[in-house]
């Protein structure tokens, strides 16, 4: 673990998770100033603040110091502690913003985490519950973290802007990280996918995989997409539709898109077979990127070879997303760790986007709080 060094500052609203999350991990506390300074309304968000409430739930002994205008923030990290939590997410974000962080520090606690979170499970701007099921969770098992107890479960549905969606959560801990050697994306076998519908006709969920399937069936013949449509309290609060779609390859991989409708009383309306169609569009863009992992899940994949024993890991990546590339530098500050970046061309009819090789040796991170069995 990182020794408790200096504080480390930082300016500006942006990759504010990042920050705290590398934070909590490596142990240093960080001052973040001048948030939102010229905006009309200065200062961290609800959505920032409920984030940060939850950051205070998964630990024990964190200290956090906001000023009056909520511009500036401390925060210096307790020890991960985990258990059964619930955390009621603000419903300008939705549950995946909460549950990418959750992802990164689950593993480390010091009892198993099982929250439950509720607030909106889908929408436009974050990563769905269903696609982080989908492709997050079978990465954090190729680097070992697996158990009885490893699952994502939505029990209710939310849309913006009501929310009242609810998930559960649990993750087994682990003393180490393994290394890994993911260099062969293989081929696309299959694609899986759910459409859902709530507080709106059952038929829309059909449409929506008619349209998604006149697409992707003269790409692949194995295609199957589950209609999800759920009625009364477990439709929560407003009525919406979207669509996750996750490919699988041959060396299980997966790489997800997905789109969602606009919220209620915000843009036009979006029609079911456009919205089919643009998110098999945007799987095809996903899959023409390739890589291991999808762009959602590059930084989550970093972290953990960062985290990993003092071994060589190595990863194949399409183009690194403006995010990935900020929590590289983040890496950097944290841990002081480089990796190697090399870019890859395929000349075999793999063709597609420009891959990135990246490199790493592990910083051997290590659980203090589980004990050796």
């Amino acid at each position: 673990m990182a020794s408790k060094g200096h504080c480390i500052s930082f300016q500006g609203c942006n990759f504010f998770r990042q920050r705290i999350v590398l934070s909590t991990l490596s142990g240093r506390p960080v001052k973040i100033k001048g948030i939102r300074v010229k905006d009309e309304s200065p200062g961290i968000r609800d959505f920032e603040a409920s984030f940060i409430r939850l950051m205070d739930k998964v630990t024990n002994g964190s200290r956090i110091a906001i000023n009056e205008t909520g511009t500036s923030i401390y925060y210096q990290p307790g020890l991960l502690f985990g258990g059964a939590l619930e955390h009621d997410c603000n419903v300008q974000r939705s549950i995946g913003y909460y549950l990418e962080s959750l992802f990164c520090l689950a593993p480390f606690m010091k009892h198993p985490l099982k929250i439950t979170l509720r607030g909106v499970t889908n929408d436009q701007v974050d990563p769905s519950v269903d696609s982080l099921k989908a492709t997050a969770i079978p990465l954090l098992k190729k680097f070992g973290i697996d158990g009885e107890h490893f699952e994502l479960k939505i029990v209710k549905r939310g849309a913006p802007p009501g929310g009242g969606g609810e998930v559960l959560f649990s993750c087994p801990i682990r003393k180490v990280i393994r290394p890994i050697q993911l260099t062969d994306p293989g081929k696309i076998k299959r694609i899986r996918g759910v459409a859902y519908s709530v507080r709106v006709s059952p038929q829309i969920a059909n449409r929506i995989v008619e349209s998604a399937r006149s697409v992707l069936n003269s790409f692949l013949p194995d295609i199957y997409i589950y209609t999800d449509h759920l009625k009364g309290a477990n439709s929560g609060k407003s009525p919406g539709f979207g669509l996750s779609l996750v490919a699988e390859t041959t060396e299980g991989c997966f790489l997800s898109a997905e789109l969602a409708s606009n919220p209620q009383g915000q843009g036009g309306i979006v029609l079911p077979e456009d919205l089919g169609k643009n998110c098999a569009k945007l799987l095809l863009e996903e899959i023409y990127r390739g890589g291991c992992v999808d762009s959602t899940n590059q930084s989550l994949a970093l972290l953990l070879m960062t985290l990993g024993q003092q071994d060589v890991s190595k990863v194949l990546l399409g183009p690194l997303s403006p995010y990935t590339i900020e929590f590289l530098r983040h890496l950097r500050s944290f841990f002081q760790i480089m990796f190697k970046i090399e870019s890859k061309t395929f000349e075999d009819e793999r063709k597609g986007a420009e891959k990135v090789l990246l490199t790493c040796v592990g910083v051997g991170f290590s659980n203090l709080s589980k004990t050796i069995k």
